[in-house]
């Protein structure tokens, strides 16, 4: 009697139900050591198992030992617990019975389908039927998932197997991130000195100095959840530029949730695939914010400027990438020159020529320092005592009365608006009943539509209006408070430059414009001072 070497091959997916104990991998195993002891021609050689594994694909490590083994000659019979543990993919399950299994004198074996290829079952209709139905089961899980998956990242529950680098997965299923206070403070740092001038480089090669470790190696210390395979199983990983990079790019730190940025094409391919930013899932305020939104947008405006670092130092130039050709629009160079032992640093425009600049615009390093120094300390005057005007005027009641003031007008807008597009519905029913001719209707048409589009744009004027005056207090606080931290500056360095300038344009020698940050809002609240004060005019003209 021939005797077969028996492989027991046992196979749980990460997405098979676990309440249902006859799936456990104790109970496949307890199956097939029982079909052994009743058949005597069986010998168990060895045990493969893939614990988590898909059957979709067959790079299943247990598997491939498996299929190693048969190579070898060391075995010749697999057995399963039924069909869909080899696997739930209908043609190459099908390749494996009916090709590589009798190519290599493989006798297989699925005790729960009664499928034994020694009695020539593996062609029978109703294992190509079950073998159908496993693949459709696989591809309905899919969908599934991918459904449910897309539901928890639109309502704010975090889906990733692994947090990013200074937050920890806390809650019920670890739905939500949680602040790692060490973690937080590092990438808080890496921040700061970005915004004060350091490059990634620098940054990282500071951290590994100070003795900081990598995040991979916080993980790992730490024994917290970290992703395995290339680039994380290199011994010492240490801080470099790309790790910083990274961590000033994403937009997790400021407590916006982004998740879907990657997805496999189909259900049988595992090759991950990036998607447009367009079809991103982002979910703001999802959890506690490490960094605010104005700093991590800061550091974005900063990636996008020439920040090359001095061949000497660590940090970038004081006005790098800010300056800008007041003829051209081009960016400025700085450069230095040596005259008697004295070094002379000034800014010119490289390609001044080349786009037809006239001026020959260049500028000293020390007057454009001077000047941009005068300059941020007058905006910044300004800006208090723009606040103090106000804050002086009893803004609350005026509010109310411009708010009622305007919603009078945009009521009023508004059924002119309705009358008008009124009138233009029966234009064509008055058409065809004579009432006026072809060229008429055109006529009223042409001008009901120019009427119509006018009083939209009146209506959005009165609701811009309304917006601005009703515009929250604490919204204005937190940008003049921005400005004012640096109302005691003595000189400016790169941090004050970047916080507070957009753009530094150089018209000529004794002329600059400067473009500060939250321009928007300081117009807005020029306008809002100016329209509450008329409105106190108006109040005291009335009551006197």
């Amino acid at each position: 009697m021939e005797v077969y070497k028996a492989i027991k091959y046992i196979r749980l997916s990460y997405t098979d139900d676990k309440t249902i104990e006859s799936d456990s991998v104790a109970n496949q195993r307890r199956l097939i050591d029982d079909y052994i002891d009743q058949h005597s021609e069986i010998e168990a050689v060895a045990e493969k198992i893939d614990d988590g594994y898909s059957g979709v694909l067959f790079d299943r490590p247990a598997f491939q030992e498996m299929m190693d083994m048969i190579k070898r000659g060391e075995a010749n019979c697999v057995i399963v617990k039924d069909l869909s543990r080899l696997g739930r993919e209908y043609i190459e399950t099908g390749r494996y019975m009916r090709r590589v299994f009798p190519a290599y004198g493989v006798r297989f074996i699925a005790i729960n389908d009664n499928v034994d290829t020694i009695n020539d079952a593996a062609d029978d209709l109703t294992v190509s039927v079950k073998n159908i139905m496993n693949e459709a089961y696989c591809r309905d899980i899919s969908v599934k998932t991918r459904s449910a998956l897309d539901v928890k990242r639109r309502s704010g529950d975090f889906v990733g197997a692994f947090p990013v680098y200074g937050y920890f997965k806390t809650g019920d299923q670890h739905k939500s991130l949680e602040v790692d206070p060490y973690a937080a403070d590092v990438v808080r740092a890496i921040f700061r000195k970005r915004l004060d001038g350091f490059s990634a480089l620098n940054i990282a090669n500071e951290l590994n100095r100070m003795g900081i470790p990598s995040p991979l190696a916080y993980k790992r210390n730490n024994g917290l959840p970290h992703a395995k395979g290339g680039f994380t199983d290199i011994k010492d990983c240490r801080w470099s530029a790309t790790t910083v990079i990274r961590i000033l790019q994403d937009e997790t730190y400021t407590g916006t949730l982004v998740q879907g940025k990657q997805s496999t094409p189909h259900f049988k391919l595992k090759t991950l695939e990036n998607k447009p930013s367009s079809e991103w899932v982002r979910f703001e305020h999802a959890h506690e914010a490490i960094i605010s939104k104005h700093d991590f947008d800061l550091v974005q405006r900063i990636r996008g400027i020439d920040t090359r670092t001095s061949p000497k130092e660590n940090k970038v130039y004081l006005f790098s990438g800010m300056l800008i050709c007041g003829c051209c629009g081009g960016r400025m160079t700085r450069k230095i020159n040596r005259y008697k032992g004295k070094e002379y640093v000034y800014y010119f425009c490289p390609t001044g020529k080349k786009h037809g600049c006239t001026d020959g615009v260049m500028v000293k390093e020390c007057d454009l320092i001077e000047c941009v120094q005068t300059a941020v300390k007058s905006h910044i005057e300004n800006i208090a005592s723009l606040d103090l005007i106000l804050s002086s005027i009893s803004h609350e009641r005026i509010n109310r009365e411009l708010a009622r003031e305007y919603a009078g007008h945009i009521k009023n807008c508004e059924s002119q608006l309705a009358k008008l597009e009124n009138y233009k519905s029966t234009l064509y029913e008055n058409l065809v009943g004579g009432l006026i001719t072809k060229q008429e209707y055109l006529s009223y048409k042409n001008k009901y539509n120019k009427d119509i589009e006018s009083m939209q744009a009146a209506i959005e004027g009165w609701q811009q209006k309304l917006t601005e005056v009703m515009e929250n207090r604490s919204e204005r606080n937190r940008w003049i408070n921005h400005f004012m931290r640096f109302s005691q500056i003595d000189e400016i360095d790169r941090k004050a430059v970047m916080q507070l300038i957009r753009s530094i344009r150089v018209i000529s020698k004794d002329q600059l414009h400067i473009e500060f940050n939250y321009q928007d809002e300081y117009i807005k609240a020029l306008r809002l001072a100016e329209q509450l004060k008329q409105a106190q005019h108006s109040a005291e003209r009335m009551a006197s």
